[in-house]
């Protein structure tokens, strides 16, 4: 009976089996270059906002402030001669903010001249 648990041990302890490795899955040069760029292109990207918000320290979280592209500027002039019977541009265009288009727009799709009041309060319009 002892040879046979013996036996028995003999097999669960000293098992030729080897565990199983897993496969090795080989990445192609290219995608290894690809991920490589990326992750450079997004390292410098992040380095350069975090650079251009420590040049600004005034600069501000919000981005309602910020200055329109020429198309936003063309729109907005286009929004303005809509309502050019009764007001008028008091500013330089290029002065204009994405808070002013976005008033503007809100005016035209709802029809609120309060929208045009705060335009004439802050500067941006004059009553003709």
């Amino acid at each position: 009976m002892e040879k046979l648990f013996k036996g028995i041990l003999d097999k669960l302890f000293k098992s030729e089996q080897k565990p199983a490795q897993p496969a090795v899955q080989y990445v192609n040069h290219e995608e290894v270059e690809a991920l490589v760029d990326a992750k450079i292109k997004e390292h410098a990207a992040a380095l350069q906002t975090t650079s251009h918000d420590q040049d600004n320290p005034n600069h501000t979280a919000d981005q309602e402030d910020y200055t329109l592209t020429a198309k936003q500027i063309e729109y907005a002039l286009s929004l303005i001669d809509k309502v050019s019977n009764e007001f008028a541009l008091a500013i330089d265009p290029a002065k204009l903010t994405i808070k002013d288009l976005n008033r503007l727009i809100a005016y035209n799709r709802y029809k609120n001249k309060g929208t045009l009041i705060n335009l004439v309060k802050k500067g941006v319009l004059r009553k003709k």
